[in-house]
């Protein structure tokens, strides 16, 4: 099988911007100083991150809060670019990071399924045909014709969900959203993500939720103190993950 994504020796680093912090007038007045600090205190993402994730496969990234899980995700999405190493990416990313994020809140649902179609990759002509399935799988009724800033959180992630389960995606970043809306939404988004495991496609997730990795996927990565801590088969990840933790871990 083909990469569809691959990590060699990726370090990650973001400048720390304190300096402003003092007043602008505290900047200007010690430009040169001011710039040489920003240059040399860097905030530390990711150290030396090494995978494959082969095409077809679906592969959670685990940790806690601040590892640098979704700092890969942005490097695999290509909204972030490495300090050092090189990521590679072989196929068309859809990303479930924010649900409902890049909504025009002016905008009906129905006006906003067209703006984020095409923003997303589609034809204006692909988003109308696919109209009618999205509407139907968000449940929304009546309020699809309404402005968004009517909508509750909820509703927003359930028509964000919508739209990108209908963009037929290559590799599908999912980052913390499958938690939305009710019970029986959830199942629904869970069992649209089962859908494309059987169509083959790369699915990337990134979760606090160890029961959806095993559930779902294939192999974990887990993420500790910006490097690799273990990655493999993902019952034997998560397994690790909670003792690590100290919390119970439930064999499927």
């Amino acid at each position: 099988m083909t990469n569809a994504v691959e990590f060699k020796n990726v370090t990650k680093f973001y400048p720390r911007y304190h300096e402003i912090t003092g007043g602008i007038k505290r900047l200007i007045f010690n430009l040169p100083s001011a710039i040489k600090n920003m240059r040399e205190y860097k905030y530390l993402a990711l150290e030396e991150i090494d995978f494959e994730i082969q095409k077809g496969e679906t592969v959670a990234f685990i940790g806690r809060n601040g590892a640098g899980k979704s700092t890969t995700l942005g490097l695999i999405a290509g909204v972030l670019e490495p300090t050092q190493g090189s990521v590679v990416v072989d196929g068309r990313i859809s990303p479930l990071l924010e649900l409902g994020g890049g909504f025009h809140h002016d905008l009906t649902g129905r006006e906003n399924i067209k703006l984020n179609g095409v923003l997303l990759g589609l034809t204006l002509k692909k988003v109308n045909e696919k109209m009618d399935e999205i509407i139907e799988f968000s449940e929304l009724g009546e309020f699809i014709d309404q402005p968004i800033r009517f909508y509750s959180s909820g509703m927003k992630a359930r028509l964000g969900f919508s739209v990108v389960a209908h963009l037929d995606p290559e590799i599908l970043l999912v980052d913390e959203v499958l938690g939305v809306g009710d019970v029986k939404f959830r199942e629904k988004c869970k069992n649209k993500i089962h859908s494309f495991k059987e169509q083959g496609v790369t699915i990337i997730l990134v979760t606090h939720s160890v029961s959806e990795v095993v559930d779902l996927c294939d192999r974990a990565i887990w993420i500790d103190n910006k490097r690799i801590k273990m990655q493999g088969n993902s019952i034997e990840v998560c397994k690790n993950y909670c003792e690590a933790l100290g919390v119970p871990f439930k064999e499927p």
